[in-house]
Parts: structure tokens; sequence; C-alpha cells
């Protein structure tokens, strides 16, 4: 098997996390839950071609196909892939994720015209909540909890408290850098306590190999790092750009998509400018600015 191939990993039983290597730009993760009567898959994929062969991975296990998705945020790459499963399955998501989602509209193929996404359909939520909400299939518990605003104003961690499993969305890259052009620093670091206080064993991040609860310090040193970045780079009157590119990643420079600091200081520009937490950023400024992070070359699109 090539070493880019997905690949499923099964951290307890019925519970299967599906990771697409590396993990970078629209390369992300989903799973399913199933008792061998029902299924419950947690996001999708960023492209038709993706979407199956998620859905192939499913059916590989002997297991249903999914009656219920849950997005964990709506970004394409969680959820391009939605109406593969549809109408067979019901989409569940927080309600800013169904907003956002339709807003959205077909942004991925905006920003990467040149990426072959196939014949998707935008397909969002059919059922919304709007602090948490509780699937249950066959005998396991699927906590759906809202972490308040964090990577987007509507993301969902799917907790299985049996088993003892996060799926985390995009709160978690591992090894990559975290992407907060939508969300909220400050949120961030409060989802990161509400991750901290379920005590799970295996974290499903929303790029990356499967990790543990240690993925939480490295992210919040990270966040922390980005604050006191922007708290000098305000006080020494330098634009975001210019702090980034003046920036030292130290331990963060292996990282995957060092080129979302900027992104990511752009927020933090914000939020010390009192602008309210997820309030909306000037996405195509922002783009440019991670693509002069990247040498001047296009962000890629892997997918």
């Amino acid at each position: 098997m090539p070493v880019d191939d997905p690949y499923l990993v099964r951290p307890a039983a019925g519970v299967y996390a599906y990771v697409q290597p590396d993990g970078g730009w629209c390369l992300n993760n989903a799973g399913f839950v199933s008792d061998g009567g029902r299924t419950l898959l947690v996001d999708t994929a960023a492209t038709e071609r993706r979407a199956l062969a998620l859905r192939e991975a499913v059916v590989s296990t002997g297991v249903p196909l999914p009656r219920t998705v849950v997005n964990t945020h709506h970004h394409g790459d969680h959820t391009y892939g939605n109406c593969v499963f549809t109408p067979e399955a019901l989409v569940l998501g927080h309600d800013n994720a169904r907003t956002e989602q339709l807003a959205a509209g077909h942004q991925l193929e905006m920003i990467w015209p040149a990426t072959d996404f196939g014949a998707m359909d935008i397909t969002a939520p059919d059922l919304t909540y709007s602090d948490r909400a509780t699937v249950h299939v066959g005998g396991t518990e699927v906590q759906v909890l809202h972490p308040g605003v964090a990577h987007t104003t509507g993301d969902s961690v799917v907790w299985l408290p049996r088993q003892r499993v996060v799926f985390t969305g995009d709160l978690v890259f591992a090894g990559g850098t975290p992407f907060l052009a939508m969300g909220s620093l400050a949120g961030s670091l409060r989802a990161l306590e509400l991750l901290r206080s379920l005590d799970a064993e295996t974290v499903v991040p929303g790029h990356g190999p499967l990790t543990d609860p240690s993925a939480y310090d490295s992210t919040e040193r990270y966040l922390r790092y980005v604050a006191e970045l922007a708290r000098e780079g305000v006080a020494e009157g330098l634009t975001p750009l210019e702090v980034a590119r003046q920036a030292d990643l130290g331990e963060f420079a292996a990282w995957r998509e060092s080129e979302r600091l900027v992104a990511n200081v752009h927020r933090a520009y914000a939020e010390l400018a009192g602008k309210p937490e997820g309030a909306p950023l000037d996405i195509p400024a922002l783009l440019a600015d991670m693509t002069l992070m990247n040498g001047g070359r296009p962000i890629p699109c892997h997918a």
C-alpha cells in the first residue's frame, strides 16, 4: 500500500478512524462508529473520489452504510462528501455549521480551481443543535458537543465516553499548524480545556495521525506563542505579515502548513482590537499573505 493511501485505525470495538496522510490542505480525517446494525459517520471528504473511497472503507469493515453523518465544522474538506451519503443518511451539525456551509458554497473550488473536486452538491446539516446533542448507535453513546467559537463558529467535538475516544475536528492538527482564520484564538484555548475535561485516551485529530491528549499541550503552546507574537507586533506597529516573516517558529517549524501563522496573527490582531470572536476577516487578503509566506507559491491543495 502506498504510504499516502488512506487507512483505517480501530481504537476501540466498533470505532474506526479514517486517516488521509499526510493531513495537509484538504486531507482531513473522518471516522465511524457502528454496532453492526447501525452506523454513524464523523465527517466526509473534500472530493467525490475521496468520499467514494471513504464509503468503500466503511463497507470493507462489514458494517452498514451510515444513517447519520456528523460534521465537526463546515469546511469543505470535512463536508463536501456529505452528498455521497445522502439522502440515506441524515446530516447533523451545529447551527452555525449549517449557516456557514451554505454561505461558503463551493469555496474550495474558488481557492483551488485546478483541483478536480468532482460532482459535489453542497449538502448542509439537516438537523442542527446549539449546545450539545446525543446520538445512540446501539449501545454506544455518541456525545456531540459545541466548544464555542474555536476553529470556526460552528465546531463540534464528537465524544465516545465509554470508549474514551474523541474526534476533535480541526481543534487539533497532529503535526500540522492550527488555523484560526474563521474562528478565535481565545476560543481555541477554551476549547482545549473542554477537550482536557473529557479525559480521552485516544484523540482523532481533524488532520494527521491518531494521537493522545499530549496534543492539547503542544497546540496550547502554539496558540500562546501566536498571542505573544501578536502583542509584540501591535506594540511595534508591525503588520501581521511582517510579524510572521520575522518569527522564529522554534519547536513548531516542522509542522505542516507553517504559512498559516500569518492568518493566525491576523486573527490575534482582530481580537486585540476588540473584534468579536469569529468576526469575519478578509479571507482573500489572508490567502494572499499566506501565499507570500509560502515563498510566493500558491498554497497547494493535496486532495
